[in-house]
């Protein structure tokens, strides 16, 4: 007689990968996802986010209605065994972190740096309204 493992939700879990794969979603294929520290200045919003050991043209950045979108790939190192490596704890393979932009954020200018294994995006807040004050005249 073989014993076979219940797992009730192992099918949902499989049909939850196929139907991701099937609509194209991008969270199904992460490996990883990188460490992000997000802060307000008075001036701008500040997204720094940690990937050590990736390039940057493997970073891809897009805004889109009112969506952030960090996404790209750590490539792994080519060993031999010869090495000696006996434990590996890097994460390699491709990544996706997505925030909701602010209002006040002004996605047309978003700039991006890369130094030092972190990524820094700067989102300049746009120029907030002020409001208009309206005489009333006399008839």
């Amino acid at each position: 007689m073989t014993i076979v493992r219940y797992e009730p939700w192992g099918l949902f879990g499989r049909l939850q990968r196929q139907l991701d794969q099937s609509f194209g979603d991008d969270a199904a294929s992460v490996s990883w996802i990188p460490h992000v520290d997000v802060r307000e200045e008075a001036e701008r919003f500040v997204v720094a986010a940690d990937l050590p050991g990736v390039e940057g043209k493997d970073i891809e950045i897009t805004a889109d209605k009112g969506v952030l979108t960090i996404k790209g790939e750590r490539r792994s190192e080519k060993k031999s065994a010869e090495e000696g490596y006996e434990r590996v704890e890097r994460a390699t393979g491709s990544f996706l972190r997505r925030f909701t932009l602010p209002e006040s954020a002004d996605a047309e200018a978003i700039k991006a740096t890369h130094v030092n294994g972190v990524l820094e995006l700067s989102i300049p807040k746009r120029p907030q309204e002020q409001p208009r004050r309206i005489s009333v005249q006399a008839a």
